[in-house]
């Protein structure tokens, strides 16, 4: 899954469940330049369908969102949805490099949930074991062969060259955190049908999970429970949220349930990485997607959690005229993963 050296130009390409996006950036170190951005509406049956019929709408989309961007290279990163990839952070016996990748794949087995046989696996030495010294942590990840190969054949037969493939998350947080970023910092994105967190420290992942509530199920909890219609609810929770004083607090009740399992997942989280890393402290979480865009969301998190809460900028490593600042920052929250595979060193 890992990049091809050599390549000068490419763009990131995040396939969502309910849009495509696509970032190119040019120039080397931790800023690079944007040159072209663009995003592009998908139903969400066609982003999670393996029709032949619902892959050529999907391809049919993205050749439109290419030739509206003007994009020109054809090399592109691209992501993989976190419900698609297992990723782990595992003790290994501290060996030799040889040693490491052969322990690794006979370990694998065991740890992934497919068949080794039928997946592809990639791995990186973090360090030192945080519990036991005779050991070092890897950072594994594997995806299924098929699911793979499906992709590239869809990206290949619009004539794009795929030179890596990264999961969403790990993108997430290359783009969401300071460039010199050492301290533990944990990354939230809400999505449509589940929530992105990564916790990082010294800028590397150290815990990773996909949960199972996103902002559908948010407004599930108001069409139920305010007896409204799909688009009502949509429109009452992204314009009063988590909001105690607006409609008397109606919308607040409707939903905050729904919020509080996501909020006790992200405690659980917490609490598991400070045992395993000896009570070191999250320094801020960062929050995109749905978790920004929800009013009162994050307030309500650093009350229940009792941290510092920012809401995230995929634009932070990115140089742009000035001018730009307000377009981009409106569209910030949906193009993370797109940004961090754009951001990608050789």
């Amino acid at each position: 899954m890992s990049i091809l050296s050599g390549v000068s130009s490419f763009f990131g390409l995040d396939i969502g469940t309910t849009a495509i996006r696509v970032v190119e950036l040019s120039g080397k170190g931790p800023v690079k330049s944007l040159v072209k951005y663009a995003s592009a509406p998908i139903d969400i049956k066609i982003a999670q369908s393996d029709s032949k019929a619902d892959q050529q709408r999907l391809v049919q989309a993205l050749r439109g969102l290419l030739t509206q961007a003007n994009i020109s290279t054809k090399n592109v990163a691209v992501g993989i949805p976190s419900q698609k990839v297992f990723t782990a952070v595992v003790d290994i016996d501290r060996l030799s490099p040889n040693e490491l990748a052969k322990t690794i794949r006979y370990q694998a087995d065991a740890l992934i949930p497919t068949p080794l046989a039928q997946s592809k696996i990639d791995w990186a030495l973090l360090g030192d074991s945080p519990t036991d010294k005779t050991k070092v942590e890897i950072l594994l990840s594997s995806v299924t062969n098929d699911f793979v190969e499906n992709r590239l054949d869809m990206l290949e037969s619009i004539g794009l060259n795929v030179i890596a493939f990264e999961p969403d998350n790990l993108a997430l947080t290359r783009s969401m955190l300071p460039a010199d970023a050492s301290l533990p910092h944990m990354v939230i994105d809400m999505g449509s049908t589940s929530t992105d967190l990564v916790i990082t420290m010294n800028g590397a992942p150290r815990l990773t999970r996909s949960m199972p509530t996103g902002t559908q199920s948010v407004v599930t909890a108001a069409m139920h429970n305010l007896n409204i219609d799909q688009q009502q609810a949509e429109q009452f929770v992204f314009k009063f949220g988590l909001s105690k004083d607006k409609l008397e607090g109606q919308v607040f009740q409707a939903v905050v349930s729904t919020v509080d399992l996501l909020i006790a997942d992200i405690e659980k989280s917490i609490k598991f990485f400070q045992t395993r890393y000896g009570g070191s402290q999250i320094d801020r979480i960062i929050v995109t997607g749905g978790a920004s865009a929800l009013p009162e969301f994050p307030l309500y998190l650093a009350n229940k959690t009792a941290l510092s809460v920012e809401i995230g900028n995929s634009w932070r490593n990115v140089a742009f005229p000035s001018g730009r600042q307000n377009e981009l920052l409106a569209v910030s929250n949906h193009f993370g993963v797109a940004v961090g595979l754009a951001e990608r060193e050789e």
